[in-house]
């Protein structure tokens, strides 16, 4: 509202106004209070819809922090995200982000946080369900392997002594025998303190079979960015602007030379327990860093170029001009080994994948399920 002078206290009012209220009659004060009373009456219903379910303005994560935003209401640690249109992509990312273009969501239902250690572990007890990384490779999907390397085992990220580079990803990633959700890192690792870290080495196939179980799904693309976002319109970052708040990044993210060092700046080498860092403004932990997070959709490049505009579910199948022969799924929110460097997939807009049958130990899920 401007700031407008107030006729009866005014010095400079017109002349033969009243100095003070005491010079005005009462009929005309009670007048007065019935159209100041109306006008704060309309003003309010003017100025609400700014407050309803529109984005907030673009601003910086210093005067912006998520919790003002959580809209959200919570029920058996999944949050309410509120029906809604956005603008995904954007056009400081890769070529696989283009172009921007509008979505309309329906309200959905979303895990609080990825699928723990222990969450995984209770719907592997119930089923007696076996992941992939635990059962035997079948010879006739990798004709001509080692046959050494054709025991259970998933892959895991262990440094190299040398800096190689950044082209050769092979340098850091091995395929370790043994290795699976109950064993991280390998056979002598184990999830024992780990209980609330998030479930790794979990294929496309068993995320889908625990979100079965659950009585839920795994989320589409278009879900999991709308929700990352927390209500925020196109900026860079889960909590605004700015990568780094008070000097630190606020997940958990590589520090240091990859692949080389990881300073654990943020206080974690590599998963943190869920829920360690600020929730985005739907009150959703972790949608930056920490884990890769499998999502529903195929994965195609140019996918955006033909989406769907209201609910969409992505392509009906996959290609990676990469690997033309490898089927691949989305993941997003980037994990604990992305660094400015090598990886900024930690953006809401920042799309990767991964081939449905491979678990890694930086890749996890959440789950969704539909309104009632």
């Amino acid at each position: 509202m401007k700031n407008e002078k107030n006729p009866v206290t005014d010095p400079n009012r017109p002349s033969g106004r009243p100095r003070s209220p005491h010079d005005v009659p009462p009929k005309t004060i009670a007048i007065i209070a019935i159209v100041a009373a109306l006008g704060i009456v309309l003003g309010m219903f003017l100025i609400m819809p700014h407050y309803g379910p529109r984005e907030p303005r673009r601003r910086s994560a210093l005067s912006h922090p998520a919790s003002m935003l959580t809209v959200g209401r919570e029920t058996n640690g999944m949050m309410w995200i509120p029906s809604g249109t956005f603008i995904m992509g954007s056009t400081n990312g890769q070529p696989d982000e283009l172009p921007l273009h509008p979505v309309t969501l329906d309200g959905f239902w979303m895990d609080k946080t990825e699928v723990t250690n222990e969450q995984f572990q209770k719907f592997v007890e119930a089923t007696g369900y076996v992941t992939i990384a635990e059962r035997k490779p079948d010879p006739k999907d990798f004709p001509g392997a080692d046959p050494a390397m054709l025991v259970p085992g998933s892959v895991v990220f262990r440094p190299p002594a040398e800096d190689p580079g950044l082209e050769n990803h092979y340098a850091w990633w091995k395929y370790v025998p043994g290795a699976n959700w109950r064993h991280p890192e390998g056979p002598g690792s184990s999830i024992e303190g780990r209980e609330k870290h998030p479930a790794v080495h979990v294929a496309w196939e068993d995320a889908a079979a625990y979100a079965k179980w659950a009585g839920k799904r795994l989320p589409t693309e278009a879900e999991w960015e709308y929700a990352a976002r927390g209500g925020l319109h196109q900026l860079p970052y889960i909590w605004g602007d700015v990568k780094e708040v008070n000097g630190r990044t606020p997940a958990n993210i590589w520090q240091g030379k990859f692949p080389l060092e990881n300073t654990a700046q943020d206080g974690f080498k590599a998963t943190a327990p869920v829920g360690r860092f600020p929730p985005n403004g739907y009150g959703l932990y972790d949608m930056a860093g920490n884990v890769w997070e499998w999502c529903a959709d195929w994965y195609r490049p140019n996918a955006y170029q033909s989406a769907e505009k209201l609910n969409p579910k992505g392509p009906s199948d996959s290609f990676d001009p990469n690997e033309p022969n490898m089927p691949k799924r989305v993941i997003r929110g980037g994990s604990y080994l992305c660094s400015d460097v090598y990886c900024t997939g930690y953006r809401p807009s920042a799309r990767m994948k991964s081939a449905p049958d491979t678990g890694l130990s930086h890749t996890g899920f959440r789950c969704v399920k539909n309104a009632l």
